[in-house]
């Protein structure tokens, strides 16, 4: 963090209001103009910020306990103290992922297709896991949406992902449930399908109604209306409202009721990625009744809200992230508590991203007016000479019914040539400093982002190591040469390479796209982790050829090749 932050966050972000949590009334339907609601511009940019506050300091505040409690409360003396240094969440994948949606939406306008979607999703370059891993991975492979997230081609398409990274598509849409429901339906159709694509739609609904309204329980409505009332989701947030009716005071009995529910019934984990008898829980329904225990029971607290929402445990920085943006909605950015907002780095740049803070808030405001007015909605002066958005008022159409675990046929639709040629993430890590250093005349493709690729002076007792790692599960990272071999001359090719302690990989030596061995290295093949292995080139002799290695996955464990020695020899 730069030196003087202070000065810069009080003159960026404009931050004034006490210490205490007040909040300034929310807008409401115009008298006389009751379909439409209206919200000063202004107002509207100070809860828009409020609610990206919020979800970086429930993530930071929950994130270490994330996953360390599974079918358990998180006892109260291990939850977490706040330091407000935490909101400086600026490499959690929790907030940058769904800046990749507002780059898309920010580059070709609401209008564009959910195939360009997509394809720059595909190019992002963060690690990622469960149903956005098997969605990207998906497009990565010419699979096009919404078959990416379709169960047929996606075992994690009821798993949390669109519901972590929808805060964005409430967060541009106030007052307009169906920009969420059909932004979920552009987006969270890349990895997700039914109950993982409805978490996403009832989470920006609530943010919809967010800047509108204060009551939770309005709110948690008004989130249940943009999602099918037969689903599975649907039951589980109506019964947490039930059971908090019934437990108002013990949000314990209420968490205790879900478990038994919705996490210990098979019934409701059938498309559950980690087996209905795995502790671990990554399904959207559980996870969403925890982000409403933290806006029910937190009784408008930010600190309760973020606390319960995070002892509820599983996927616990998620969960009082996306309950924290919602809240901060309805309290805006001015009437936060200080300690939310003091050590906040304007300048700080999400990682991934073109944005920093300024910048984000900038971009949806920008996307905010482009919705009001597609909404046929208008942005004028109100009585006070206050610019305002004037939003029609709009019933919710929430998607049609699906479930994961009997879906309706994938539309088996495919990428075209022209269209892959856009996936640019394919040729992976730029490695061309690295090769160069190692083995000049060498290039590296499809080099995967784990395990941090690249020279090391060091590893396991050689000096001077090259490591790659394959693209995905399925794509191999691929160094080659072109090469003329000499005519008169037997040539030989030698590597020394080697693999990670916890894993293996397959080398593939491929000359001209004829594979001429395939052997894995791993425990059983080295000796001190390191093997030779020599190819011989001499059929080859006097040809032009193209020498492809291949780091192949084997299974996605720690599958990093180590190359200590790649070198071609003649005799």
């Amino acid at each position: 963090m730069k030196r003087g932050w202070a000065l810069h966050v009080v003159g960026v972000l404009s931050i004034v209001g006490g210490f205490g949590c007040g909040r300034a009334p929310l807008a409401k339907l115009t008298p006389g103009r009751e379909n439409v609601r209206q919200i000063p511009t202004a107002e509207y940019v100070d809860r828009m910020k409020a609610g990206w506050i919020g979800q970086m300091a429930g993530v930071g505040w929950g994130g270490p306990t994330e996953f360390r409690y599974k079918g358990a409360i998180i006892p109260e003396d291990q939850m977490p103290e706040w330091k407000p240094a935490m909101i400086n969440q600026f490499e959690q994948d929790d907030i940058y992922v769904e800046m990749t949606f507002l780059r898309t939406l920010e580059v070709h306008g609401f209008d564009v297709s959910i195939r360009q979607a997509g394809i720059d999703f595909a190019n992002s370059g963060y690690p990622l896991w469960h149903a956005n891993k098997a969605g990207r991975d998906n497009l990565r492979n010419g699979i096009a949406p919404p078959d990416s997230g379709h169960p047929k081609f996606n075992k994690h398409a009821d798993d949390i992902d669109y519901q972590i990274e929808a805060d964005y598509a409430g967060l541009i849409a106030p007052g307009m449930p169906n920009v969420a429901i059909q932004l979920g339906e552009k987006f969270g159709r890349l990895m997700n399908y039914g109950d993982g694509l409805y978490g996403g739609q009832f989470v920006a609904g609530m943010y919809a109604e967010a800047f509108f309204e204060k009551d939770m329980i309005k709110i948690i409505e008004a989130g249940l209306r943009c999602i099918p009332k037969d689903s599975q989701y649907y039951e589980c947030i109506r019964d947490v409202l039930r059971w908090h009716a019934e437990h108002p005071d013990d949000w314990t009995k209420t968490w205790q009721r879900i478990n038994e529910k919705y996490h210990l019934n098979p019934v409701y984990r059938r498309f559950s990625c980690s087996g209905p008898e795995d502790e671990f829980n990554i399904d959207a329904k559980i996870n969403g009744a925890y982000i409403v225990m933290g806006l029910l029971y937190g009784q408008g607290d930010p600190d309760q809200t973020i606390i319960i929402s995070t002892r509820c445990g599983q996927d616990s920085d998620c969960n009082p992230s996306n309950a924290a943006g919602i809240l901060f909605t309805t309290i805006g950015f001015k009437n936060l508590p200080e300690r939310f907002k003091i050590a906040l780095d304007p300048w700080g740049k999400f990682s991934h991203t073109p944005y920093n803070f300024p910048t984000l808030i900038r971009v949806c405001e920008d996307l905010a007016r482009d919705a009001v007015k597609n909404c046929g909605g208008k942005i004028e002066a109100n009585e006070q000479g206050e610019e305002c958005f004037v939003i029609p008022v709009q019933s919710p159409r929430p998607s049609r019914l699906e479930r994961c675990w009997e879906p309706g046929p994938a539309q088996e639709t495919r990428y075209s040539k022209q269209e892959m040629a856009k996936i640019t993430a394919l040729l992976g890590k730029d490695m061309s400093d690295a090769i160069e250093k190692f083995a000049p005349g060498w290039k590296v493709v499809q080099c995967g982002e784990e395990m941090a690729p690249g020279i090391r002076k060091e590893l396991r007792g050689r000096q001077n190591v090259l490591v790659t790692h394959p693209l995905n599960q399925e794509i191999g990272c691929i160094i080659s040469r072109t090469v003329k071999l000499p005519a008169n001359e037997d040539s030989t090719l030698k590597l020394v390479v080697g693999h990670d302690p916890r894993g293996d990989w397959d080398l593939i030596v491929k000359v001209d796209g004829k594979q001429l061995l395939r052997k894995t290295i791993g425990p059983d093949t080295t000796t001190v982790g390191w093997t030779e292995v020599g190819v011989d080139l001499s059929p080859y002799a006097g040809r032009t050829v193209k020498i492809e290695l291949v780091n192949e996955p084997t299974g996605w464990r720690f599958e990093a090749a180590h190359w200590a020695e790649i070198t071609l020899s003649s005799r």
